[in-house]
């Protein structure tokens, strides 16, 4: 059985986030949280929101279907991080010109599976 989460519009850059996805892609559900807790960059906080949201997504699953449910079975089948919508801002420049400054956010999206379920 597998479960996902989707965070959207997160504002943090896709590139970034794209760093600290690739820590945890197919780790143990467990280890990669315990990674995400101890990353020092700023991307981990909302990816390790997903990724417990996606486990917190299978336990409920298996509890709809009346399976078992272990914790430390899960694996990060997949996870990946699409672009967002970017918020387009100016700033003052010189001589009366405008800066364009690109504010990026993310969708990051993580899918948990069991170990025989794992991609």
């Amino acid at each position: 059985m597998e479960a996902k989460a989707i965070a959207r519009h997160v504002r943090v850059t896709p590139r970034k986030a794209r760093r600290v996805v690739d820590l945890i892609r197919g780790k143990k559900a467990t280890e990669a949280i315990t990674i995400l807790k101890f990353a020092p960059q700023a991307a981990a906080t909302p990816v390790l929101k997903t990724l417990e949201s996606a486990v917190a997504n299978a336990r409920v699953k298996a509890e709809q279907a009346n399976e078992p449910f272990r914790e430390n079975d899960l694996v990060v089948a997949a996870t990946y991080v699409d672009e967002g919508v970017t918020l387009k801002r100016f700033r003052a420049r010189a001589q009366g010109r405008a800066g364009r400054i690109n504010k990026r956010t993310s969708h990051i999206t993580v899918i948990v599976a069991d170990k025989e379920g794992a991609r």
